[in-house]
């Protein structure tokens, strides 16, 4: 009997094993949620330990510092769709096709808030504290994002498709509205009181007021009405 419960005991403890990968997920799983919560200065390792239901030991032994931590958070977190999006943008880049281009990419920004407020709360405090991970995070995926919609801009601009405005000015306009929009929603009108739009609706609205905005136009001949009426 003893050696029944023993056999049971262990082959409870290995069912419960996991493996490198699921384990390191599972570790940044509850760092996320812990600090959107609570912030970077008010979580603990230990902590972070219990709510992933292992000891302060095996934290160290996947992340044997808090840089390889914070680096696992933003792998985690950027790696759920950017190779399918960056696809489809680069699909509608190639093709010039500027309102699939920005209406997707509105999508996903509006995607992100919407579906993973905890990570939006989780740069938040980043931000506000003067944590390095927003700066991380800035500096891996946004600057970079950020660089492709410019030269995008740019590029339309060169083949007078879009007026001559400012390519960076222009895309910190778009992203900029995208976001605001986003935030007021999560942040300050959840019931969308102020604005009621399902994300496919907003992206297509907001990408249509930006194209407008930017569009070439042939400049008209302009003569004033009296000078037109005395010829």
């Amino acid at each position: 009997m003893v050696i029944n419960t023993t056999a049971a005991k262990a082959a409870t403890v290995e069912s419960r094993r996991l493996s490198a990968e699921d384990r390191r997920r599972q570790i940044v799983q509850a760092a996320i949620e812990l600090f959107a919560r609570k912030g970077f200065e008010g979580t603990t390792t230990k902590e972070i330990a219990l709510a992933a239901g292992i000891s302060e030991a095996l934290i160290f032994r996947h992340f044997p510092t808090k840089q390889d931590l914070y680096s696992a958070i933003i792998d985690f977190k950027m790696k759920e769709c950017h190779h399918v999006l960056r696809e489809e943008l680069r699909e509608a880049m190639t093709h010039c096709d500027d309102r699939a281009f920005f209406t997707r990419l509105a999508e996903e920004i509006l995607r992100m808030y919407r579906e993973d407020p905890g990570f939006i709360r989780l740069m938040l405090f980043s931000a506000l504290e003067g944590h390095e991970l927003s700066r991380m995070v800035y500096e891996t995926h946004v600057a970079e994002m950020f660089e492709e919609l410019v030269a995008y801009i740019a590029r339309r601009v060169r083949e007078r498709a879009f007026r001559a405005v400012e390519p960076r000015v222009a895309a910190r306009a778009f992203v900029g509205m995208i976001a605001h929009h986003a935030l007021v929603r999560e942040l300050f009108d959840p019931a969308e009181r102020l604005l009621k739009l399902d994300d496919r609706a907003a992206a297509r609205a907001f990408a249509t007021l930006f194209l407008d905005g930017v569009a070439w136009r042939p400049r008209r001949n302009r003569s004033s009405p009296r000078r037109s009426r005395a010829r």
